[in-house]
């Protein structure tokens, strides 16, 4: 159900729960990820796959917040709205990346310590603006298109999608729609099951390769999650948030499917997550109703630091996984640094969030479209 919590439009508190789950889960991933040799035997396993949900979680919203209002607002309306929500955070991720570039100097990262400080202020300059840095300019040896937050790849993703959907994509109808969802689906489905890897994981870098990842794990959900707001016809789900932030832990938590001699059957799953498991929860999300003061907490605050601990986690795990892979550190004899690194990285999403994220935009909303 839609709960009237702001002074624009009315949103679905539930849903921006689940956007904090997964937020959440992926900074768990990433922490296991320190102490795995391959994805075959990672825990949380699938984490990878929250990037997913979050362009179909998108999707559904811009649909919903924008659809309706286009003979009140021009394109440039709409950019501008979508650059005050993300692009604060995308340049203090940068920021962050930055200061804490040079603690990750280890033999993960043998480039660092020869890395001058210009060079990594003009990558962090670069990256304020989203463009991926060119690979002349690569001061980490991954070939990520943000080097300083890897993670900014996805908000690269996320523009060309708000892009797509103010310029034509919001002018389908539903045929034309379904008709780019379907084949976008099938484009996916492509991608997992005949990935070398049995997986959809990739879009980080700015080459061929990963950028048919990127396009194929945008594509879908996104455009998706708009469909399913123009055709969803919500019913009444009770718990709504329990249940749903239970499905989404246990699709990300999933063990490997297949293991090594059948990286087919992994791709398959990673496609009936992102085409049928991923719509069905944030169906059910939406169609929930918030009762009692700790369901409404919860999602406030996972709701609430879901953005800012996504863009901003990335540099933390970049040390930790340093110095983890450095001492050959087993996750058992690591938990009390994970647990330090998870809740550290809580805490800077919310410091960030409340000193930051929010009077800015505030203070950029009042001056762009004061009246």
């Amino acid at each position: 159900m839609i709960t009237n919590t702001t002074t624009t439009k009315p949103h679905y508190p539930i849903l921006d729960g689940l956007r904090g789950v997964a937020a959440l889960m992926v900074v768990a991933f990433h922490i296991f990820e320190a102490h795995s040799t391959s994805h075959l035997d990672q825990i949380i396993n699938h984490g990878y796959l929250a990037v997913d949900f979050f362009f179909l979680l998108s999707g559904f919203v811009i649909g919903y917040a924008y659809d309706d209002r286009w003979d009140k607002m021009s394109i440039g309306d709409f950019f501008k709205r979508r650059l005050i929500r993300l692009q604060p955070m995308v340049i203090m991720g940068m920021i962050i990346g930055a200061i804490l570039f040079y603690f990750q100097d280890s033999s993960l990262f043998p480039m660092i310590h020869d890395i001058p400080v210009w060079k990594m202020l003009l990558v962090m300059v670069i990256g304020f603006t989203l463009i991926p840095v060119p690979p002349s300019l690569d001061i980490r040896g991954w070939a990520e298109m943000h080097p300083l937050n890897g993670p900014g790849w996805s908000l690269f993703f996320e523009y060309i999608a708000n892009i797509m959907y103010a310029l034509f994509v919001r002018k389908f109808s539903k045929t034309a729609l379904s008709i780019l969802v379907f084949l976008s689906g099938c484009a996916l489905i492509h991608l997992a099951v005949t990935s070398p890897n049995g997986d959809i994981i990739g879009g980080w870098s700015f080459n061929p390769k990963h950028l048919h990842i990127g396009f194929a794990r945008m594509m879908y959900p996104f455009f998706a999650g708009v469909l399913l707001f123009r055709m969803g016809k919500l019913i009444q789900i009770k718990n709504a948030f329990f249940l749903c932030s239970l499905l989404v832990i246990m699709v990300l938590a999933m063990p490997r499917i297949g293991g090594s001699e059948h990286l087919w059957l992994n791709g398959i799953y990673d496609s009936v997550a992102v085409i049928l498991f991923f719509p069905l929860i944030i169906f059910l999300g939406a169609s929930g109703e918030i009762k009692g003061k700790l369901s409404s907490r919860l999602c406030k605050f996972f709701g609430d630091i879901s953005y800012p601990i996504y863009i901003t986690h990335y540099p933390i795990i970049y040390i930790y996984t340093a110095w983890a892979v450095d001492n050959k550190i087993k996750f058992s004899e690591a938990y009390p640094v994970s647990i330090l690194t998870f809740f550290s990285s809580v805490a800077l999403a919310y410091t960030c969030l409340k000193l930051y994220d929010i009077p800015v935009r505030k203070w950029i909303n009042n001056k762009v479209f004061q009246k």
